[in-house]
C-alpha cells in the first residue's frame, strides 16, 4: 500500500464546556496511512476530538499537529481543503446535482479544469453509475448518496479523512457493504483516517488501531484482536462484550434450527 495519508500528533489537547471536559489533556500519535476508530459512549468526546483536527471547533489547550505542520498555523478553509470529511447526516446540497456536489471542493479552491474528468473518476471510485452525475440529491438511495458524500470528500485528493458515524443511519446491508468498500478506498489510496463510530462490531472490522474514549480521555488503545482477547481496560471491555454476546446468540439459535 502506497502512503500518501499524514501523521497527526495530539499534545496535550483540551476542550472545556464550561464544567464538562468534552477532551481532558489528551495526547495521541497517529501514525501515516493508520485507519483508527474511536469508540464510546455518547459524550465521551470522540466528536469534540475529531473536529478539533479540522478546526471546526478550537481546542482550549495543547497542540495539534498533521504531520509537520501546527493546524493553527493553517487557515481553516486551507485546512479543511486538504482533509476529507464524511458525517452521518452527509449534508448534500438539495438544490446542486451529484456532479456539482462532488465538485463543490474544488468550485471553491478555483479548480475548474477536468472538473468532469474529476468527478467521473470519483463515481468510479464509489462504484456509482457515470449517468448519477446529472440526478438530484432526492433521486438517490441513502446509500447512494452516502457514497457522494464519499465522493466529494475525496475530491481534493485529500490524504486525511475524517469520518464521523458515517455509516450510522444507513440499513444494515447498505452499511455493511459501504463500511467493506471504505476500507478497501483506504488501503488502495494509502489515507490516513479516523472514523468515529458507536458500533464496536463496525470498529474491530474496519480499524487497524481502536481508541476506546471516556470523560475525555483515551481509556483504551488496542488492535482489534487485543480487544477480542478481553485483556483490555474495563471500558473497551463493556464495549466488545457487546458483538461477543451477539455473536453467541446467533450461535446458540443455529444449533436450535
Amino acid at each position: 500500500m502506497r502512503v500518501s495519508g499524514p501523521s497527526i500528533s495530539l499534545n496535550k489537547v483540551s476542550r472545556h464546556y464550561g464544567k464538562v471536559r468534552a477532551v481532558d489533556s489528551l495526547s495521541l500519535e497517529i501514525a501515516a496511512g493508520s485507519l483508527v476508530a474511536l469508540v464510546g459512549l455518547s459524550g465521551s468526546g470522540k466528536s469534540t476530538l475529531l473536529k478539533m483536527i479540522n478546526r471546526l471547533v478550537e481546542p482550549d489547550s495543547g497542540a495539534i499537529r498533521i504531520g509537520d505542520e501546527p493546524v493553527e498555523s493553517i487557515d481553516p478553509h486551507i485546512l479543511r481543503r486538504r482533509i476529507g470529511y464524511v458525517f452521518q447526516n452527509i449534508g448534500l446540497f438539495p438544490h446542486m446535482t451529484v456532479a456539482r456536489n462532488i465538485a463543490i471542493g474544488l468550485e471553491l479552491a478555483g479548480e475548474n479544469e477536468a472538473r468532469a474528468d474529476r468527478v467521473a473518476e470519483l463515481l468510479d471510485l464509489v462504484e456509482l453509475p457515470q449517468d448519477m452525475a446529472s440526478r438530484m440529491p432526492e433521486q438517490l438511495s441513502g446509500g447512494q448518496q452516502q457514497r457522494v458524500g464519499v465522493a466529494r470528500a475525496l475530491a481534493t485528493r485529500p490524504g486525511l479523512m475524517l469520518m464521523d458515524e458515517p455509516f450510522g443511519a444507513l440499513d444494515p446491508v447498505t452499511r455493511d457493504n459501504l463500511t467493506y468498500q471504505y476500507k478497501a478506498l483506504h488501503d488502495k489510496l494509502g489515507l490516513t483516517s479516523i472514523i468515529v463510530t458507536h458500533d464496536m462490531a463496525e470498529a474491530l472490522y474496519l480499524a487497524d488501531r481502536i481508541l476506546v474514549m471516556k470523560d475525555g480521555q483515551i481509556k483504551a488503545d488496542a488492535t482489534p484482536a487485543d480487544l477480542l482477547s478481553g485483556n483490555v481496560a474495563e471500558e473497551a471491555e463493556a464495549l466488545v462484550a457487546i458483538p461477543r454476546a451477539q455473536a453467541a446468540h446467533l450461535i446458540a439459535l443455529s444449533k436450535l434450527s
